[in-house]
């Protein structure tokens, strides 16, 4: 497993996290059985972050984590988790510093720590980026010794943008996979000239990227691929990286073609966005061990040839940024 730098944080992190959703909800059921399957076999294969919220089961991937770590011991891995969706309405004039103390009293309580490594506000109203008095709290928290470093999670590139123009930002957290690569054209170059870790999420497109899924398939009902294809619930863009299902599946055929032997979808599409050296970590999430394990061995795939690099930007331009791009 390849280590990276997580932006302004210093720390050393592995290339492939562990993306903690499916472990609380909105994935269809997952036993505690196979999601603590799923975090010890990421960390059996070397992954060293993992990434959580405070709403995902309503905490149970944070206490699921925190079992998983009570029960391995040693050197504990860098856990990010967020903060802000329990609010309800989620609108900007929630995120006050009182709010925001009591999510994170909340998850140290979750995860069993006296200080969590990373917060990031999840995915905030737009106007959240405008508001100073909100990083400020952030600040007030760290100096507090409640958390050491903090972030976003952002819906559109512009907030990663303005996100950043604050200077105690350590990381901002984006989509960004084959079928979602606007990132490539401005962002990531900002962040990296200013220090910035990218945890990039959505990296297979809910799925589909890896190369399992037809127009056939279904979903259990409390999966949000059956509730929020088009934004019921939340941002549609993180439900198959808002690309048209349809759509998906016939561009999903174009790039089956150039997946290398040994390897599947699923590992080229998190190879392929690891041929980003700005991307600090990718979060793939797992339901169970297997999925976690093999998501680990992405990192060691050889390099992406330079033709197949192209011929996934051109599908991109051709096929899918006409869906996505303006919008995120």
């Amino acid at each position: 497993m390849q280590q990276r730098k997580l932006g302004r944080t210093g720390a050393a992190v592995s290339e492939i996290g562990f993306g903690a959703w499916a472990i609380g909800g909105s994935w269809g059921d997952v036993s505690v059985e196979d999601a603590k399957g799923a975090l010890h076999a990421a960390l059996d294969n070397g992954v060293t972050f993992i990434d959580t919220a405070d709403v995902y089961g309503d905490g149970r991937s944070e206490r699921l984590i925190a079992d998983v770590l009570a029960e391995r011991g040693g050197e504990r891995p860098f856990v990010a988790t967020k903060a802000g969706r329990r609010l309800s309405p989620h609108v900007a004039e929630g995120y006050t510093k009182a709010n925001l103390t009591a999510f994170v009293e909340r998850s140290l309580r979750n995860l069993r720590v006296d200080c969590l490594d990373l917060v990031q506000l999840h995915c905030p109203p737009t106007p959240v980026f405008y508001r100073p008095d909100v990083f400020g709290a952030m600040d007030d928290l760290a100096a507090a010794g409640k958390i050491r470093h903090y972030g976003v999670s952002v819906e559109k590139v512009e907030e990663g943008l303005k996100a950043i123009d604050y200077p105690n930002v350590a990381t901002v957290q984006i989509i960004y996979n084959i079928f979602r690569q606007r990132p490539a054209t401005l962002f990531f170059a900002e962040a990296a000239r200013r220090g910035v870790g990218v945890i990039v999420r959505v990296p297979l497109a809910s799925g589909l990227l890896t190369g399992k899924m037809s127009a056939s398939t279904t979903f259990a009902a409390d999966d949000h691929r059956a509730f929020n294809r088009e934004g019921e619930s939340f941002d549609k863009g993180e439900t198959f990286a808002g690309v048209p299902y349809d759509l998906a599946l016939e561009a999903v055929e174009r790039i089956r073609g150039l997946v290398p032997g040994g390897a599947t979808m699923a590992q080229f599409a998190l190879r392929w966005i690891l041929m980003e050296q700005s991307v600090s970590t990718v979060i793939p999430g797992a339901r169970n061990a297997a999925q976690a394990s093999a998501n680990s061995q992405a990192s060691a795939l050889d390099a992406i040839s330079p033709e197949a690099m192209e011929q996934l930007r051109a599908l991109y331009r051709e096929r899918i940024a006409p869906h996505v791009h303006h919008l995120w």
